[in-house]
């Protein structure tokens, strides 16, 4: 099939102008962590505060992925390693155009995460290993999920009946059972900012 295939990618404007067009980095904020660890939370308010600074951004997360363009896969091993990678060659498009991307995925082993880094590139993907502990997740879970889980009702449930692997070299981890939101979104800002903003201009305070 792939002999008919013919990529028109060179005849394209490439990223750097549209880098420069925007006046950012386009750069992959890939967010990790158990079910209720915070992760969307902290990348929808990470989002507000990249767009008061004038920070084009988009924000993908689990349950909007898996309501369309991922709506066909369960929660299997395959299912899973096949819903990361259709989320890492979307979110490598973002990236192309610019657009600073925040993913918010359980995407619970490394290995997972690694073929995600391979698709996007290791030099675009920012991993942020939300690291609440299960017992404040647990707290935190007013759907139930994880009283079901171990009632064995919800099965391959990441932290109970499937195992979450602590990333080996994250680029930063945020604990959001010691600090308040404001906090960690701050955290997050302050080692960010350098890396997708190219123009001081941008940098506006509150």
């Amino acid at each position: 099939m792939t002999e008919h295939i013919y990529p028109i990618f060179e005849k394209m404007l490439q990223r750097e102008d549209r880098e420069r067009l925007l006046k950012q980095r386009g750069t992959m904020i890939w967010l990790t962590g158990l079910s209720g660890s915070g992760k969307s939370t902290l990348a929808i308010a990470l989002e507000r505060e990249l767009y008061k600074r004038g920070i084009l951004c988009r924000i993908l997360d689990g349950d909007n992925i898996r309501s369309g363009i991922n709506n066909n896969l369960g929660f299997s091993e395959a299912d899973r390693t096949e819903n990361i990678r259709r989320i890492a060659e979307v979110a490598k498009l973002f990236v192309d155009c610019g657009i600073v991307t925040i993913a918010a995925f359980i995407s619970p082993t490394n290995a997972i995460r690694r073929m995600a880094a391979d698709i996007i590139g290791h030099d675009d993907f920012l991993e942020v290993y939300v690291s609440t502990p299960i017992e404040e997740c647990e707290r935190r879970d007013v759907k139930g999920l994880y009283a079901r889980a171990r009632r064995g009702e919800i099965k391959d449930f990441t932290g109970v009946s499937a195992p979450f692997e602590v990333p080996e070299h994250p680029f930063i981890s945020i604990d959001t059972s010691c600090q308040a939101l404001e906090d960690s979104v701050q955290e997050l800002l302050e080692t960010i900012l350098p890396m997708v903003i190219s123009d001081e201009r941008l940098r506006i305070k509150d």
